[in-house]
């Protein structure tokens, strides 16, 4: 009786599936909004897309992808829609299909990013991009060229300066650059939309000769990395050289990255980094110059890394913290004080809570959040801060233990991350996805597990992919939920209210060792894991021994 097609308060807007899915070597596409797109002669790497604006002068975008009436059904062939919903692909969010799961699998969102106030939401061969301003809302700006491989990684950046190659001087200079990788391949594409019509400017193409399991960027530079053991590399673009590199990094098991700086971790127990923006080559080589910067005690594989910068510093700054978590489930923080610069960084402090390997580390200004590969079991502990620095006095002292389960392996979905999510100066967030296929996803505070809204599909289509982001495009920043369906649409949920109304009451709480005990309203209640469970065929699949812990080093 109460829930609705148009989604709750939360529900912040729709982006709809393209009308017609895109197959390798067509000689046409249609993008999202049912615009033709037009060659351009200009340059033989250059396409022009056209924009499509909304009439809708509402700044809200839960008037984006509205439920079409009848009369607008019957309006759906025109090639120009007055509502705010993207065109006319906006038809198809009024069939519901009747079970999750019949949507086909080549019409589902792969992959979808945000930065800033730019989404792009990838299919199985093509990519479309979004942006966000306060008079129009959501439109589309550009989509990729088809791809011949399935599309397995994505990276966008959308603040790089200056043209897209080195031989362009184009002052409008560049808004958006994005990175597609399919097996060890990747293509990267610049696209300038400061005029009408868009520019799309292929950078160049890139092979690292391993499979990419990792596609970001690190300030202007891709990085591409693989961790496939003794074979594992990473690639990196220079965006001011205009160079590809490749160096080997034996067996790469985690990141980071911290400002211009990529830290990397290993098996070996190694904790190395890579200058990005220094860009260093080993003179006898022609090298990248990967540096050592820790090395465990016990040489126990490092499976998780987070840095947090203090405020006014860097990496090469006073004072920089670092938190990792090894195969045997040990949860260390080490620390570098100004009077120690030099000397590398020193261990500060050791948790041995876990007893399986840990999956996710964060550390924040308020908290230390590890997350170990038992059912996705996390541990959290405040943090004591003093002028902004880690501080002994009284000490971290724990907070919270519970699981964000998830029934299908980590490494079924990379797409499907749990988190958390957040920046190290804000409350964090886990997005529990209980079932692969489910039209449900629960939001929950990643310092004490209490819940803080539930999200449902409002066009009934199974969640297939999701992440959260900040966006500053809007007229006050919010933190979104982007979520991919198996319906081809995207769905964006603002979680900015309920979040703060969430910290509220544990804030105003007098702080003390274990005062944040897990909130009963956390993860599903029985009733809705039962409700959850029932559309899933399950098997008893016996959970793998844990490594034995070796014996601490003194």
């Amino acid at each position: 009786m109460t829930h609705s097609s148009c989604g709750d308060v939360l529900f912040y807007g729709y982006l709809p599936p393209p009308l017609s899915t895109a197959l390798p070597n067509t000689s046409t596409v249609r993008n999202g909004n049912g615009c033709s797109r037009k060659n351009s002669t200009a340059s033989n790497t250059e396409i022009t897309v056209n924009r499509t604006h909304s009439r809708n002068s509402s700044l809200d975008l839960r008037t984006v992808g509205r439920i079409p009436s009848q009369d607008q059904l019957s309006r759906c062939g025109r090639g120009h829609s007055r509502a705010a919903s993207l065109g006319n692909a906006d038809c198809h969010k009024g069939q519901r299909p009747p079970e999750l799961n019949t949507w086909p699998d080549n019409s589902k969102v792969h992959i979808i990013k945000a930065h800033h106030n730019w989404v792009v939401v990838a299919y199985a061969h093509f990519v479309t991009g979004y942006r966000l301003t306060d008079s129009c809302g959501w439109y589309v700006v550009f989509q990729s060229p088809v791809q011949d491989s399935v599309i397995e990684r994505i990276a966008l950046n959308a603040k790089t300066g200056g043209g897209g190659t080195s031989g362009s001087n184009n002052s409008t200079g560049t808004d958006v650059m994005l990175g597609i990788a399919s097996g060890p391949l990747v293509k990267l594409w610049a696209f300038s939309t400061h005029s009408e019509p868009v520019r799309r400017t292929l950078i160049g193409s890139f092979n690292l000769g391993v499979r990419i399991e990792h596609l970001l960027f690190v300030g202007p530079q891709l990085v591409a990395l693989s961790g496939a053991g003794s074979r594992s590399k990473a690639g990196v673009w220079h965006t001011s050289t205009q160079h590809w590199q490749t160096q080997d990094v034996a067996h790469l098991t985690t990141y980071d990255t911290a400002g211009s700086f990529l830290l990397l971790g290993t098996a070996t127990g190694a904790i190395n980094y890579i200058d990005m923006q220094k860009f260093p080559l080993r003179m006898k080589d022609n090298d990248l110059l990967v540096t050592q910067l820790y090395k465990d005690p016990n040489l126990e594989p490092i499976t998780a890394i987070s840095v947090y910068l203090t405020p006014k510093t860097n990496l090469c700054g006073n004072w920089i913290e670092i938190a990792y978590g090894t195969r045997y489930g040990s949860v260390r923080v080490i620390v570098q004080h100004p009077e120690t610069v030099g000397h590398g960084p020193q261990l500060f402090q050791t948790f041995t809570v876990h007893q399986s390997p840990i999956t996710k580390v964060s550390l924040s200004e308020n908290y230390l959040i590890s997350v170990c590969s038992e059912y996705n079991h996390v541990r959290s502990w405040r943090v004591t801060r003093f002028r902004g620095m880690i501080s002994t006095q009284p000490g971290t002292t724990p907070n919270a233990a519970f699981k964000v389960l998830a029934l299908e392996p980590p490494t079924a979905h990379p797409h499907n991350d749990c988190g958390p999510y957040g920046e190290q100066d804000v409350e964090q967030i886990f997005i529990q996805k209980v079932i692969p296929d489910t039209d449900t996803l629960y939001v929950r505070l990643a310092s004490n597990g209490k819940r803080v809204c539930t999200i449902r599909s409002v066009d009934g289509s199974a969640v297939s992919c999701f992440t959260v982001a900040e966006c500053e495009g809007a007229l006050r920043p919010r933190r979104l939920l982007l979520c991919g369906h198996r319906s081809g649409a995207a769905q964006m949920w603002d979680l900015t209210a309920p979040i703060d109304r969430a910290v509220k009451p544990a804030s105003s709480m007098p702080s003390g060792e274990g005062d944040e005990s897990p909130s009963t309203e956390g993860g599903p209640t029985p009733d809705e894991l039962v409700r959850l469970l029932s559309g899933c065929d399950l098997d008893a699949t016996p959970v793998p021994q844990s490594p034995n812990r070796p014996i601490q080093a003194p």
